[in-house]
């Protein structure tokens, strides 16, 4: 396709692309929700490693068909192919509702997180009917859709409490799966009766062909990247909830709407992440990006605590007998040693309706020694302890929280810049592939969550994890721009970088 303006066909499939990608979205990220409702309620005996594996089975279903679903969409277009997924993930949602267990749950998440690959299938369908300029601001608004998990973490709390008539009969909850289902089914009937088919007119013939860029290293880097903005957007969309319910003691319908801050803007802002990857080029985005996710990372890795440790104690300056003791003081003959008393706030946390931002640290000492002892120079006489209280204040929390999803929706759209640029005639197969290792974090972090969570206790180690991954990734993307710029003339690769958007 040329440079052209783009059709108001092309605006119209956008549209339903983006409408469906929403609602499939929603589905896709139902369990985050659904499966924590069913967990607090102890409808179903589920802990922390069930809730992993049920938000994760869905996502894990959205991912690995993504590769087959975009080639299908550059050899047969686009159309036909969303609406399969449309049909087929709409059929296992509404058996959801009648799920009694662990494995039949776990059996019918698998069968709707099909709605997934609408991603994978709708990007490429999106793609062919937009000229290479335009290609970033489509895709980004497309992309928007992930705001689809912001539909359900804000809608399904209040839903389930409708449903369940405020908890007084839980068995309300399958209505929900039922809802979703109808959704899809009409997203399906709409897609098929109002969109036009189309596919690339240059795609290479064969499969091999198709597959042939998925060699290259650049798409597994693209993967890694895509991993951390969008499969880990997608593990946090259904973490958060048990995270601001356990940590924060938040009801269902306030760690929703908490949740919510997370994810909506991530899925709204993806449309200015793709005008920015268009101006200024998907690297510097990149940068901006992976740099930004260290800094919130590190801010949210560190947990609400309280911290006693050994302090600064007295010792006694010359040898003697101990002529008094009290609370705020120890003497030796004639040496009056003064100490820091316990006061009776030192234990005491403020309030969590007091925003306190910094650590607090409260330092008291207690005497060793008692009237008539005998001691020798350098004895320890009083023993010091210091108490560090973090608060982690839950709004300071979700600031951090909607900032770094906010970063991360950007980083989507830059990483899909890429795709046409380097691979304009296999944008399915790529795009898929990248989608395919982005949705494996969907699916392999929640149940990461899990295990870590019981190995170490801390909730934030979910945030250690990202800390990680978001140094590796800025890594990666700073030694692969320093061998391309090594390789070239410094104007020269400056002049590439730009016009590939790497």
């Amino acid at each position: 396709m040329n440079d052209e303006a783009p059709s108001l066909r092309a605006h119209q499939t956008l549209f339903f692309t983006t409408l469906g990608f929403t609602i499939c979205f929603a589905a896709w990220m139902l369990n985050g929700v659904l499966a924590t409702f069913l967990a607090e309620q102890r409808v179903f005996n589920w802990g922390p490693v069930e809730l992993g594996w049920l938000m994760g089975i869905p996502v894990l279903a959205g991912s690995i068909f993504r590769l087959p679903a975009g080639v299908l969409c550059d050899r047969y277009g686009g159309k036909y192919v969303c609406v399969a997924v449309l049909f087929l993930s709409a059929v296992p949602m509404f058996l959801l509702s009648y799920a009694r267990g662990f494995a039949a749950f776990a059996f019918l998440s698998f069968g709707f997180g099909l709605a997934g690959n609408f991603f994978a299938t709708g990007i490429a369908f999106t793609s062919y009917w937009y000229p290479k300029r335009w290609q970033g601001r489509a895709l980004g608004i497309f992309g928007a859709g992930n705001a689809g998990a912001a539909v359900t973490t804000l809608l399904a709390p209040t839903a389930l409490a409708r449903l369940t008539r405020d908890m007084t009969d839980l068995e309300g909850w399958r209505t929900l799966p039922r809802l979703y289902a109808a959704a899809l089914l009409a997203m399906g009937l709409a897609f098929l009766l109002f969109t036009e088919n189309r596919k690339p007119a240059d795609a290479p013939g064969s499969i091999r062909g198709l597959l042939a860029p998925l060699l290259e290293v650049r798409v597994w880097r693209f993967g890694l990247y895509y991993f951390l903005v969008f499969g880990c957007f997608v593990a946090f969309s259904q973490w958060l909830v048990p995270y601001f319910l356990n940590v924060y003691a938040l009801t269902l319908v306030t760690a929703g709407i908490c949740t919510s801050l997370f994810s909506l803007p991530s899925g709204v802002i993806r449309a200015i992440g793709g005008w920015l990857s268009d101006h200024y080029g998907a690297r510097k985005v990149m940068y901006w990006v992976l740099g930004s996710s260290v800094v919130c990372a590190a801010l949210l890795s560190v947990p609400r605590m309280r911290v006693y440790t050994p302090g600064k104690g007295v010792n006694a300056k010359l040898g003697g007998t101990v002529t008094s003791v009290g609370a705020d003081h120890v003497a030796v003959d004639a040496v009056r040693y003064s100490l820091a008393p316990k006061g009776d706030s030192s234990d005491a946390d403020p309030p969590d309706a007091d925003v306190v931002v910094w650590p607090r640290k409260s330092v008291w000492q207690e005497p060793l020694v008692t009237e008539g002892d005998k001691i020798k120079r350098r004895q320890l006489l009083a023993r010091g302890t210091t108490r560090i209280f973090f608060q982690a204040n839950v709004w300071i929390y979700t600031g951090l929280v909607l900032i770094i999803g906010t970063v991360w929706g950007i980083g989507k759209a830059a990483v899909y810049k890429y795709i046409p640029e380097y691979f304009p005639r296999e944008v399915g197969s790529v795009g898929g592939m990248v989608g395919l290792l982005g949705g494996l974090g969907g699916f392999v972090c929640p149940i990461l969550f899990g295990y870590v969570l019981e190995w170490t206790g801390l909730w934030t180690s979910c945030w250690m994890m990202m800390l990680a991954l978001s140094v590796a990734c800025l890594a990666w993307l700073h030694a692969a721009v320093t061998g391309v710029m090594n390789q070239a003339a410094p104007h020269a690769a400056g002049q590439m970088e730009y016009r590939k958007g790497e």
